[in-house]
């Protein structure tokens, strides 16, 4: 998820870019304002933290761009193409290595483990919302 910061700073397409470049698959996406009962379920597991209605409130600034992307452990992928959570130490060449500037405002959010890839795209879409094809270039791409 491209959270506000990134919405703002106009970075989807490069995000986008990167993920295609690396050769994971998009299969859902959504441009939208994330409503409350989504916000809290999305980030159930830090309710109690101290941080969390400043998460909340940042998360429901602006507009997310929502997506899910498919590929041979498209998660461990992902997190390597995303960075460190805090830009800071995040390594140059990462999303949030080159476009990140704060903790709160790391400009993009990534599932850390399967399991919670899918709790996330079913907080989100739809069974109906995935979009499953094969590319031209996936028997190139993997063994």
């Amino acid at each position: 998820m491209v959270k506000p910061d990134g919405i703002q700073r106009g970075r989807v397409g490069e995000i986008v870019t990167r993920f295609e470049a690396k050769g994971l698959k998009l299969v859902a996406a959504r441009f939208e304002n994330l409503p409350d009962p989504r916000v809290i379920e999305q980030y159930r597991e830090h309710i109690q933290k101290s941080f969390f209605n400043s998460l909340k409130k940042y998360i429901m600034s602006g507009p997310c761009f929502l997506m899910v992307w498919e590929g041979k452990n498209a998660v461990r992928v992902a997190r390597t193409l995303i960075g460190s959570t805090n830009p800071v130490d995040a390594a140059p060449g990462t999303i949030r290595g080159d476009f990140g500037l704060d903790l709160g405002r790391n400009i993009i959010h990534g599932s850390d483990s399967v399991e919670s890839a899918n709790r996330e795209i079913a907080i989100h879409f739809s069974p109906e919302e995935l979009v499953h094809y094969q590319k031209i270039d996936e028997p190139v791409l993997y063994e």
